[in-house]
Parts: structure tokens; sequence; C-alpha cells
């Protein structure tokens, strides 16, 4: 009987063990595939971190405000307008309002990354 309960143990452990190496070489394969598309190389790397760090992705960000592409008059002009119609004061909604803080501080920290690594070309096109 004791010999059949620590097969079973050494089985379950063995299956769960199995699962979490695969689940973890999958987030790591998703995570390489971000960076990718995110512009590869340094750049790629620092737009993840920067992803993991507002917890919103540049993409995501760019829809929250309705803009198609990096433009810091437009993604100002949006946030302003945003921010002013879910005002708690006037029945709007504070999860809006601070879901669309962090879209403009998303987009604004992956202007600062743009700016910073002095490239002379454009911020990449996420659309």
């Amino acid at each position: 009987m004791a010999k059949y309960l620590v097969q079973i143990l050494i089985l379950g452990t063995q299956v769960v063990g199995r699962a979490f190496a695969r689940a973890l070489r999958q987030e790591y394969a998703a995570s390489q595939e971000a960076a990718k598309r995110a512009g590869g190389g340094q750049r790629g790397a620092n737009s993840a971190a920067a992803n993991a760090r507002t917890g919103i992705s540049l993409e995501e960000a760019l829809q929250i405000l309705n803009i198609d592409k990096l433009d810091p008059e437009k993604a100002e002009k949006s946030y302003e307008h945003l921010f002013k119609v879910n005002e708690k004061t006037q029945g709007g909604s504070f999860y809006i309002q601070s879901k669309i803080v962090r879209a403009k501080e998303r987009i604004d920290e992956e202007l600062e990354l743009y700016k910073t690594s002095g490239s002379k070309n454009k911020p990449q096109d996420t659309t």
C-alpha cells in the first residue's frame, strides 16, 4: 500500500514539474516574441521592460487614447479631452480616468525611450 502511494506521489510530482517547465518555456517564447514585435534588440527589450513597469502595452495605450500612431501632440490632446470627460465630479468613472492616465504615462515613456535612443528615425508605428 505504501509503495503505491509513493509511486503516485512521485508520478504526480513529475507531471506537475513537466507542466511547470512547459509553462516557463511558453512564457519565455511569448516574451521574446513581444520584444521582437516591439522592435527587437535593445529597443525591443526596453519596450518590453516599459510594458512590465507600467502594466500596459503601447498598443493598448494607443487604443485607450484613440490614436493611430505615436504622435505627442495627438496624444496630449486626446488625453486632456478624455481626462476631462471622465472626471468623477461630472459623473465620469475614476477607473476609466486612471486607465487614461496609465495610457498617457506609457506613451510618454515610449517617447522618452525614442529620445534617449538618439535615433533619427520616427518612433516605430505599432499599427
